[in-house]
This record gives structure tokens, sequence and C-alpha cells, in this order.
């Protein structure tokens, strides 16, 4: 058990535990920004469906891995499942909504702590000044080559978990296990996810999140101040309209001391 409480599985010979990044209490902190905004939220959504409906192959969730993707994160969000539906519908039907690119920008926060930033966008110009301005305004730097810090894995959460969860995963060769605050988050490569939840499924446990995401190789240990200046940026970026997802190396052990 690591010294925050948070309690690491490695799973798999030389596979490396990714303990430290905690993302279930990240996960917990962008879910609390996300109850204050609702409809934002639940517009990133909209707008990712329809573009993973347009340029990823059509609305059959079975050929069409993009999609599949973008629901399990809505789901995952809690979008009302008439919203879903709709947005894909219009989608199929060519109704409203232009071309969206997906565009990675990279740089670093306070701290020198390594960020990604996956945006949705239909103006690049946009996007980049709007990225470059939250960057700028709390202290970070919108340049250098930050991705080779991070792996796409699989994410899955599930809360309450039931006995034996953590034998069960490391059976079906999962990359790490971290179990915190009464919920059990499992990483697996990127390609093995809904192989992993199908499995869990069979087994009658639920999945509070599946889902992609970035991981970092390594985390950056921060002061409070430099905490609290992460946060704020993050917060800031993911308030955009244009951005999905922000990424960080930052070990936020000190987040709970700011307010």
């Amino acid at each position: 058990m690591s010294s925050d409480g948070r309690e690491h599985h490695a799973a798999g010979e030389g596979n490396t535990p990714l303990a430290g990044h905690s993302k279930w209490a990240q996960i917990k902190r962008k879910k609390a920004v996300n109850d204050r905004q609702r409809g934002k939220v639940i517009s990133k959504h909209i707008r990712a469906i329809q573009s993973a409906v347009r340029t990823g192959g059509g609305g059959d969730v079975g050929a069409n891995l993009q999609l599949k993707n973008a629901l399990a994160a809505a789901k995952s969000d809690n979008v009302p499942i008439d919203n879903i539906d709709r947005a894909i519908e219009r989608a199929l039907g060519g109704a409203e909504g232009g071309s969206f690119e997906e565009v990675l920008y990279e740089g670093y926060g306070p701290g020198g702590v390594a960020m990604l930033v996956e945006a949705l966008t239909d103006n690049k110009n946009r996007t980049v000044a709007e990225v470059r301005h939250a960057f700028s305004k709390h202290g970070g730097n919108l340049s250098g080559s930050t991705a080779w810090q991070f792996d796409t894995k699989g994410l899955i959460v599930v809360e309450d978990p039931p006995e034996g969860i953590e034998d069960l995963a490391i059976d079906l060769g999962v990359d790490d296990i971290e179990v915190e605050d009464g919920a059990v988050s499992i990483y697996t490569e990127a390609a093995s996810l809904y192989a992993v939840v199908d499995s869990l499924q069979g087994e009658g446990i639920q999945t509070t999140v599946t889902q992609l995401t970035r991981v970092p190789q390594t985390m950056t240990p921060l002061s409070e101040d430099e905490s609290r200046k992460v946060i704020n940026l993050m917060e800031t970026l993911e308030d955009l309209d244009d951005v999905q997802n922000v990424y960080s190396t930052a070990d936020l052990e000190n987040a709970a001391l700011v307010g």
C-alpha cells in the first residue's frame, strides 16, 4: 500500500505497476466539475459521438471502434441514452454540426508537469489560441514534446467491488489494479479493454467507468501551491468547448490540501 492509502497490485510478469497516478481521484475531481456544468459535458460527448459516426464508419458499434469508444466515455459520464440516440440519428442523417478534426496539444504546466490536451475542433486556429491562452494564464507553456511520456491504456472502474475482483482481474491478464476509496481501478492494454469488460460483466460485475485513457509513465511530485496551479490549469482547459480530455504527469497527492 502506498503512503497515501492507495493499494496497487501488479498483474502479470514483467509489467510495471502504474502506481501513483491515482486516476480515480482525478476522475472524481472531474465529475465534481461536471456536476456543475452538466450541459457542457453532454455537449462535448455529443460532438464526439457525431464525429465518430461521420468519420469512423457509420452508426454500427460493432464496426466502428471510434464510436464504441465515444459511447463508452459518454456512458461513464452518465449521458442520457436519449441524447446519445439523437446524436447518432442526426449524424447519420447529415443534420447539424460541421466537420470536426481531432487535435493533440503538448505542453508543460506549473512545476514542470508534462501535459496533453485532446481536442475536437472545427477551427484549429481558434482552439490553439484558447489552449495557449489557458497555459499562459496559469504559468504553463504550450510547447515541447510530451506525448512520449504517456501510454494509452484501457481503464475500468468498479465502485463497491465484490470480493475476489482483484484475483479475477489478475486472471484476465490486466496490467495493473489500484484500490482506493471503495473503488477498484483496473488498467488494461488498449486493445483488451472491451474483452475485460465483457468478462467482468459476465461475472455480474457492473463498471462505473469504461474508457481509453493516457497514463503517465512517471509522475511529477508537486508542492501544495503547484498542485493548486495545475488543477486550475486543468479545469480551465476542461472548460473550453473544444477540449475533450486533459492528461498530466502531476502527482496530486497534495491536492487534498487544496481548498
